[in-house]
């Protein structure tokens, strides 16, 4: 089994590389959905939350209110901290049992937006960095995203920069290009982590 880390800059491409990762067969392990499975209603993961936030962070639904736990803890590092502590190490082990449950020879791809900046490289065989110029990035999150060019540039400047996530790259997929390019690259791609996969250890 390969185990790989897929990251990339906001409106780099990164879902759209990590579907393509999948259509070729990855197993994908998605961070971001997990960490909304582990807070869904029911959860002992929401009831921790609702324990160290207050019954104001759940909807009527039931479900957890996202913008305004939002807006409690990222104007506030040691709150934002507090709920790390409770989601990150449930993202991990619901990721952990993703990753067992696939089989021997399989490419497992975890897509992990905030790889770099958590200093998660080590834990994977390899990282995979979709990278693109911050130009734009800046255009897809304002046309495709409906973001104000404020909103999106102040999103981009909160994550690690574009020479940080390339220190940690194994390999760099540039996505400034057409859909067929980039399939063409995956494809490439695709091949030298199936080589990995089934290379003897």
């Amino acid at each position: 089994m390969l185990s790989v880390g897929l990251t990339g800059g906001i409106g780099a491409g990164k879902s759209e590389v990590s579907r393509l990762l999948v259509e070729h067969g990855a197993v994908l392990v998605d961070a971001d959905r997990i960490a909304r499975e582990v807070v869904a209603p029911g959860t002992p993961g929401l009831a921790a939350v609702v324990e160290a936030f207050g019954e104001d962070v759940v909807s009527e639904d039931g479900s957890l209110d996202r913008p305004k736990l939002g807006s409690i803890v990222f104007a506030d590092p040691e709150k934002l901290g507090a709920l790390n502590s409770i989601v990150h190490p449930l993202v991990a082990d619901r990721s952990r049992a993703l990753e067992e449950a696939a089989a021997e020879d399989a490419v497992v791809v975890h897509d992990v937006p905030l790889l770099t900046e958590n200093g998660l490289a080590p834990l994977y065989d390899l990282v995979i960095v979709v990278d693109a110029a911050p130009a734009t990035q800046l255009d897809r999150l304002v046309r495709l995203r409906g973001m104000t060019e404020q909103d999106a540039r102040a999103r981009m400047a909160a994550q690690a920069t574009r020479e940080q996530r390339r220190e940690i790259a194994d390999v760099v997929i540039h996505n400034d290009v057409p859909l067929d390019e980039l399939r063409r690259r995956v494809a490439e791609v695709w091949d030298e982590l199936t080589r990995k996969a089934h290379a003897p250890r």
